[in-house]
């Protein structure tokens, strides 16, 4: 990925569109977590980080809902120079809904949870994606400030399933063992 591609994505205000975003250092971290590139990744919620990851991955998934008029996330992904979208798929509507109807056939590398924060959504998402995490990829947790969250962190934190590799801001970051 192009140095100048990660600076103009960090370049967009945080208020870029109104559901909030990562930080900047966030965005760093990942594009230094995937910088060899990525076969397959999926996050949940779109925006920054959807920008990102259109230029890492040969294949990412989107599930998110379109929020026209309440964020105006999608609207603004699809609308920006910085996307690459003949390698980015989105699933629209509520994820509680089409994370568990989605039919997965691949195995990735990298997966974001940053779609709706309120309980018990997050565990939804994490429960039907995280049997697709190949062994050495990546889980990515946004927003662990938030408590339901942060539980959620401290869990697969004493899982075995997961290693803790750092957390930046308000992200942790875990990679997916043999186990």
């Amino acid at each position: 990925m192009e140095k100048e591609t990660l600076a103009a994505i960090c370049a967009l205000p945080n208020d870029w569109h109104g559901a909030g975003t990562v930080s900047d250092v966030v965005l760093v971290a990942i594009a230094r977590r995937c910088a060899e590139g990525l076969t397959h990744s999926v996050e949940t919620g779109t925006g920054r980080t959807t920008l990102l990851l259109s230029h890492l991955s040969r294949d990412h998934t989107v599930f998110t809902k379109q929020d026209r008029g309440n964020g105006d996330s999608l609207d603004r992904v699809r609308a920006s120079w910085l996307l690459a979208p003949d390698v980015v798929r989105f699933v629209e509507g509520p994820t509680q809904i089409t994370v568990p109807r989605h039919a997965f056939a691949e195995r990735f590398e990298f997966a974001m949870l940053d779609g709706p924060h309120a309980f018990p959504f997050p565990y939804v998402e994490y429960c039907y994606i995280y049997p697709h995490i190949a062994p050495e990829g990546l889980l990515v947790v946004d927003d662990v400030q938030i408590p339901t969250i942060r539980v959620m962190v401290d869990i697969l934190r004493q899982d075995p399933m997961w290693r803790l590799l750092e957390v930046v801001g308000q992200t942790a970051f875990l990679q997916r063992t043999d186990a």
